[in-house]
């Protein structure tokens, strides 16, 4: 993969973890919260839906409101759950919060499944 087509899908999994999150706080989500939570423009986040829409990853209603699709929905629980646990890691490492979870949005993203749950193993067995 080039760094190229890894910097956009990374971008996927941001958009994708953000509509994830937002939906859990409000109870529909449209680009412009998107915009507001990624400090994005509103163009940039149409223009990424539209992406994501063609993928398969959510469906747009008539009113604007986004939802994720099964298959973004899991994706973007994915990549939730590696945030999630990698913050909360350096947290307990005694890196400050927001350091950790600016490292964690990182991390994410470039860490395999296999390390992961070999992190996540360790992680459940030594400190929970």
């Amino acid at each position: 993969m080039s760094y190229t087509q890894h910097k956009s899908e990374e971008s996927v999994e941001d958009y994708l973890e953000t509509i994830l999150v937002l939906g859990k706080e409000m109870p529909e989500v449209r680009s412009i919260d998107i915009a507001n939570e990624m400090h994005f423009s509103k163009p940039s986040v149409s223009v990424a839906m539209k992406n994501l829409k063609g993928r398969g990853y959510i469906t747009v209603s008539d009113d604007g409101f986004i939802h994720l699709t099964s298959e973004g929905k899991q994706l973007a629980e994915a990549v939730y759950e590696r945030h999630s646990l990698i913050t909360k890691w350096l947290i307990k490492l005694g890196v400050d919060p927001e350091i950790a979870a600016a490292d964690a949005c990182k991390m994410e993203h470039d860490i395999s499944p296999e390390s992961f749950e070999a992190i996540k193993k360790y992680i459940q067995k030594t400190l929970y």
